[in-house]
């Protein structure tokens, strides 16, 4: 048996889906960008404006290049998957896959998404690594940070707090003892909390106006770790905005689901491999399959295999960064003023693919593809 799992956000990176899959896909990349208003491939490609990092943007360009990838496993022959299943906003090429609604159809929703996700200021988000729930948990109720919340159930050890921004700046070093780590995320706002209850709200109102059809593969939802029910889709997305992403106890429930022990598969569609690096996280250890690096179609010129460069350059990245620049270099921004700013932490990666750095005064990381020494 087999799943096919669709990344989220924090997988984004310039490059990603490379020209070959962009190129094959002609016709739906043209509908992406009529109902998008630019250019969905030099977004992806290029980010000459520096958007990609930009919630509303990101959404469909992570929506756009999982679903091409998904498309192109189908031209290539592969059979559909047993299940499927995608974090937060790769849900979205779940149910794209299983049927539930056309590929214009799920720009349109990613759009409105990013939209209202992105207009939901005054929140933060941070990674705590090595860390269990339970701890984290301890920490904030201990010191009356009642406004943060656990928002994403990674691994059992990879969990993300996401609220009010100056509680979640207060949790940071209350976390980060001994072996814990605590990574800030650069988002816009409390993503799966309490938070984003009036997006919540606007996004259902929104999607009255879709009609979705029943899965026609099993898609295991990011808030109950089950399956969709018939007719629940709409709600069931709109409740995803505001609820945790129980990403580790999908990956228990699929494992469960093979028909002998250790026997079910999985599969990364789309850019990156995050998932795919969870997964031993998360205890598997049946089969996983490396992700596919979509090649052109015959009458398309081959590209070269983009993913894995960009995962290579962005280590060497990091290691050349460190190896020049030490902590408090001055440096400035394409996405800041142009006054100087310093370094605070070491260049690092992030995601597996992410070559970043954290500056003073800033809470989110920085590419280091966005800033240049001063």
């Amino acid at each position: 048996m087999k799943t096919y799992m669709f990344p989220g956000q924090g997988s984004q990176a310039k490059g990603m889906g490379g020209a070959a899959l962009f190129d094959a896909f002609a016709v739906e990349v043209a509908q992406a960008d009529d109902v998008l208003g630019y250019s969905i491939r030099e977004l992806c490609l290029e980010d000459p404006r520096s958007e990609l990092d930009n919630t509303q943007f990101t959404q469909p360009a992570l929506f756009v290049v999982n679903a091409l990838s998904f498309l192109a496993r189908r031209r290539d022959g592969h059979a559909l998957p047993d299940f499927l299943a995608g974090h937060s906003l790769g849900e979205f090429n779940a149910l794209h896959a299983a049927g539930c609604f056309d590929f214009a159809t799920g720009v349109r929703l990613v759009r409105k998404r990013g939209e209202l996700m992105s207009q939901a200021s005054g929140g933060a988000m941070a990674a705590v690594v090595n860390a269990d729930p339970a701890a984290i948990e301890a920490t904030l109720r201990e010191n009356g940070l009642d406004r943060v919340y656990l928002a994403n159930f990674n691994t059992p050890v990879q969990i993300v707090i996401s609220g009010d921004r100056e509680q979640v700046a207060a949790a940071q070093p209350l976390l980060q003892k001994g072996r814990v780590l605590v990574f800030p995320l650069k988002t816009s706002g409390a993503f799966h909390t309490p938070f984003m209850a009036d997006a919540q709200k606007e996004f259902e109102a929104f999607l009255e106006g879709v009609t979705f059809m029943d899965p026609a593969i099993p898609v295991v939802a990011n808030i109950s770790a089950l399956p969709y029910e018939a007719t629940t889709v709409a709600a069931t997305l709109a409740s995803q905005i505001a609820s945790p992403v129980r990403w580790a106890a999908t990956i228990a429930y699929l494992v469960g689901r093979g028909e002998a022990a250790d026997s079910m598969a999985f599969e990364e569609i789309g850019h990156g491999d995050v998932l795919t690096k969870m997964l031993r996280a998360n205890g598997v250890t049946a089969k996983v399959v490396p992700p596919a690096v979509v090649e052109a179609a015959p009458s398309v010129p081959a590209a070269a295999p983009a993913v894995a460069v960009i995962g290579k350059d962005a280590a060497g990245k990091v290691e050349a960064w460190n190896r020049q620049h030490p902590v408090g270099t001055r440096v400035v921004s394409s996405q800041t003023s142009p006054e100087p700013l310093r370094t605070r932490t070491e260049a690092i990666l992030l995601f597996g693919h992410r070559a970043a750095v954290y500056l003073d005064g800033y809470e989110g990381y920085f590419d280091l593809d966005d800033i240049a020494v001063a």
